[in-house]
């Protein structure tokens, strides 16, 4: 491949064509302002003369006497003393004019007087009709391949009778310069005008060029189309969102994976942030300095952990950049694993009160209280199996039957009651819903719990759960006898980071996000309010339409 051209050498010779291109141009222009001028002045000239040739009273009577007599009378022959004195007229104006020709026809057209001897005799070329109109004409006539100027004027009787009769014309002619006789006339200035427009294209060419290089940092054009070429292969390739705003809150980039992400329209780069149809809570972090790394910001079916960084050039700011990280599904690994751990914690708390269990029996045995021993086993029995059978019942999916015999235990260890509304029922489920429901009753339980235990009232606190299906889908009602809501946080309670529990710790305020986060993924919802203590509904379709 032959070396290419710097933006240097790609500019002067740019300028230098284009200082050629004009050149010629201006050469067009000047041979055409050129030969007109000549036209003008030398048609002028040339009518000029045959004015005066016209006028000469000689010519007239001897052309007046040629209409009038018969053909072959002796004074009109060729060689008759008439004629050679209207030919010494016509060579003499034609010597003293400079003209090339100067010619004169009688009525007929016919030449009769032109220093050519293969003229005379023959007949003149009339563009301009002078013999039948009787009007001067100036023009341009072309033979042999030469130009020429041309004025033809007529001859007018001067006989008293026939005042106005045309008896012939004067026709008198100037060569016209060929273009390359008129361009070198126009050498010497154009030489000159070739000079200083190359000088100052050059010139021109190396400041454009060192200023451009200068704003490129040095880089050569296709390096620059390089660089964004490339840079648009790796914004656009890599897995991690991408969007960049400037100082205004206008978007200067978007690559692929933030599309997809926020689900932001096709032309979103030019438009501003708050046209895009974003949550509050997306437009915050994009629009605002949020301190911290990986925040994680709830969207409407998504769990985004989110980074945002000035961008400065030359310590100036000129906006930011904000990477996005899809935690979508490790948060739905994290809420099975939060299943298991709570069965863990169930075992573990139930293990415990089977040690207890035992000890007791024991000291029955050793007091040898064996009827109470019977008894208390029973009464064991009967307490388990009914709590096992109240939930199965009227909870037929395995998955959410078991989390509430688990949540069960836990808030019995906490002190806190947890009751199954009897109108609850839930018949076969598809898994995908199986796994929301249980994510939303987990989590909604959980607060519930945490709140029955920090409001009790009358010495037991308590949670009930209604949990009912139709053919529409799931619909999820958790009540609590903690201290309840205000009115004005209902429904910030399921923005990332919000709660109502003294003690801000890691973690808290993400679970009723991650509840609105399932409930909106398919399509349903879910909303607080107040009743005997706080209520939370959430309505589950059975099928999901990744709302968004």
């Amino acid at each position: 491949m032959g070396r290419r051209w710097s933006l240097t050498g790609q500019l002067l010779a740019s300028q230098l064509v284009t200082v050629l291109l004009v050149l010629v141009a201006v050469a067009a222009v000047s041979l055409a302002q050129s030969r007109a001028r000549f036209d003008e002045t030398a048609g002028g000239r040339a009518l000029a003369v045959a004015e005066t040739v016209a006028n000469t009273p000689s010519l007239r009577s001897t052309l007046e006497l040629r209409r009038t007599n018969a053909v072959g009378n002796a004074a009109s022959e060729e060689g008759g003393p008439t004629l050679v004195q209207v030919r010494t007229v016509a060579e003499s104006a034609r010597s003293v004019s400079g003209s090339e020709s100067v010619l004169v026809a009688d009525a007929g057209g016919i030449v009769v007087a032109s220093a050519l001897s293969d003229e005379l005799g023959a007949a003149v070329e009339l563009p301009g009709d002078v013999l039948r109109l009787g009007r001067s004409w100036v023009g341009s006539l072309s033979s042999e391949n030469r130009s020429r100027t041309v004025a033809q004027v007529p001859v007018l009787s001067d006989d008293l009778g026939q005042v106005g009769t045309v008896v012939g014309l004067v026709a008198v002619s100037r060569e016209r310069p060929t273009a390359l006789e008129s361009l070198s006339d126009s050498v010497p200035n154009l030489l000159v005008y070739l000079s200083v427009a190359s000088a100052l294209g050059v010139a021109g060419s190396l400041l454009v060029a060192r200023r451009v290089k200068r704003q490129t940092l040095g880089l050569e054009p296709l390096e620059i189309t390089g660089l964004v070429e490339h840079r648009d292969a790796t914004l656009h390739g890599i897995k991690e969102g991408m969007i960049a705003l400037d100082t205004n809150g206008t978007v200067t980039l978007a690559n692929d994976m933030a599309t997809q992400l926020l689900d932001l329209p096709t032309d979103a780069v030019g438009r501003h942030v708050h046209a895009l149809g974003l949550t509050g809570a997306v437009q915050q972090v994009l629009t605002q300095d949020i301190a911290g790394t990986d925040v994680p910001v709830a969207t409407r079916d998504r769990l985004l952990v989110v980074n945002r960084m000035p961008i400065l050039s030359r310590g100036r700011r000129i906006g930011s950049v904000t990477t996005l990280r899809d935690r979508t599904e490790m948060m739905a690994l994290q809420r099975e694993l939060d299943v298991v751990h709570d069965v863990t914690r169930t075992l573990r708390a139930q293990a415990h009160e089977f040690s207890n269990r035992l000890h007791t029996i024991s000291g029955l045995i050793e007091l040898g209280e064996y009827d109470e021993v019977v008894g208390y086993v029973a009464r064991i029995s009967r307490s388990d199996e009914a709590l096992a059978d109240t939930v199965t019942s009227r909870i037929a999916d395995p998955a959410v039957a078991a989390l509430l015999i688990a949540k069960a235990s836990l808030a019995t260890e906490q002190g806190v009651d947890l009751r199954l509304d009897p109108e609850s029922h839930v018949t076969g489920m598809p898994h995908s819903l199986s796994a929301d429901v249980a994510t939303v009753i987990g989590n909604l339980v959980d607060n519930a719990v945490d709140a029955a235990g920090t409001g009790v009232r009358d010495g037991v606190g308590w949670v009930r759960v209604r949990v009912v299906q139709d053919d529409d889908g799931v619909m999820v009602t958790v009540t609590d006898s903690g201290p309840g809501i205000a009115a004005s946080i209902a429904d910030a309670l399921f923005e990332r980071g919000t709660t109502t529990k003294p003690e801000m710790t890691g973690g808290r305020g993400i679970g009723l996000s991650l509840v609105r986060m399932v409930c909106n993924k398919r399509g349903g919802s879910v909303a607080a309010g107040r009743d005997d203590g706080t209520v939370f509904t959430a309505r589950l379709p059975v099928r999901a339409t990744e709302a968004v």
